[in-house]
């Protein structure tokens, strides 16, 4: 709080005190009193009134001051009236009040926004698992009808069925904690179910698709790393070569602290200027504008729930050459399950 500032904006009330002491000094002429009681008078009056307007500045400024540093360093400025004593002036205890007041009304809006927002996501969640359904069966009756329906019908289905998926776990990655089991996991076994679930893409496009990986146990959430691996290897059926024999490849590296997953696949790669943004939120990059209609929410989802599982996710690539993606698993003794 400047000092320089304060006066100035106290300067009708000084020039009023010091017309009205004008006036005072004059009666007191008029009524002859002595010169000496006279400057006695004027000095005792001016420090007076030098010490009422300081002692004001003062218990201002520590207040003022204070609520500017607080907003300054607090990265949620909503929260700077729990840092603040209320003060001991009048035209501080309003604004105190006031800002109580706005905090109480901002709280009460977003709790009622939270409620709504919760309210939202369960309704989308169960909207998910009715739309299933449907789907579910719609994937049955073409199972059993080979033969008769046209492949571009069971494409489109298994895309639906993806798309909800996607929606189903962004959703959810809001609130993972909430959803996800942490335990031990066969990794063998959820690529093995990855594998599974992409065949018919893999065999339409003449992939070759390796697995190099043992038994080993990692510490995550079943379900959703199979997603996570999943939306990776639908990227890499999506973006093949069509004049190389496609391969996609993953190899599970067992080191001493952590437990490596690297999906490769000699796809047409990504180009470096996209590669620091591809797990931006709706980035298609040049590959999603050209080779499909690419949403942008796949591997955003994808790294959004690796961090709340505790996994690293990097990615590697050279355009037109290959792409690997790597998931690194911690061994941490501490989060073992006891028999």
């Amino acid at each position: 709080m400047n000092f320089k500032k304060y006066l100035l904006d106290k300067f009708i009330e000084i020039l009023i005190v010091i017309f009205g002491y004008i006036i005072i000094l004059m009666m007191l002429l008029a009524f002859k009193i002595p010169s000496q009681v006279i400057i006695g008078i004027t000095i005792v009056f001016s420090i007076i009134y030098l010490a009422i307007i300081l002692i004001s500045y003062f218990k201002r400024r520590g207040f003022y001051n204070n609520l500017i540093n607080n907003v300054g360093k607090l990265d949620k400025k909503y929260l700077v009236l729990e840092m603040l004593n209320e003060p001991s002036f009048y035209d501080g205890e309003i604004l105190y009040q006031v800002l109580y007041e706005i905090n109480k009304s901002m709280n009460e809006n977003v709790k009622q926004y939270e409620m709504s927002l919760v309210d939202f996501k369960e309704y989308i969640e169960l909207w998910i698992h009715e739309i299933k359904l449907p789907i579910a069966s719609l994937t049955l009756m073409n199972h059993n009808q080979k033969k008769k329906i046209d492949k571009r019908y069971v494409e489109q289905i298994r895309k639906i069925d993806d798309y909800v998926d996607q929606i189903l776990y962004f959703v959810r990655s809001e609130n993972a904690e909430k959803d996800y089991l942490i335990k031990e996991t066969n990794l063998k076994k959820v690529i093995n179910n990855v594998a599974m679930k992409n065949k018919d893409d893999l065999l339409e496009n003449n992939i070759n698709f390796l697995v190099e990986a043992k038994d080993v146990m990692v510490l995550t959430d079943s379900k959703w790393l199979e997603y996570i691996i999943n939306q990776i290897v639908s990227n890499s059926i999506k973006y093949i070569r069509n004049e190389v024999d496609s391969i996609i490849k993953l190899q599970v590296e067992d080191l001493t602290n952590q437990i490596n997953l690297h999906i490769y696949d000699n796809g047409i790669g990504i180009p470096e200027k996209d590669i620091r943004r591809v797990f931006e939120k709706t980035f298609t990059g040049e590959n999603g504008r050209n080779r499909s209609k690419s949403t942008g929410m796949g591997l955003y989802i994808v790294k959004k729930l690796c961090e709340k599982l505790g996994h690293k996710i990097i990615i590697e690539s050279v355009q037109n050459e290959y792409t690997e993606v790597i998931i690194a698993f911690s061994k941490n003794d501490f989060y073992k399950m006891k028999d």
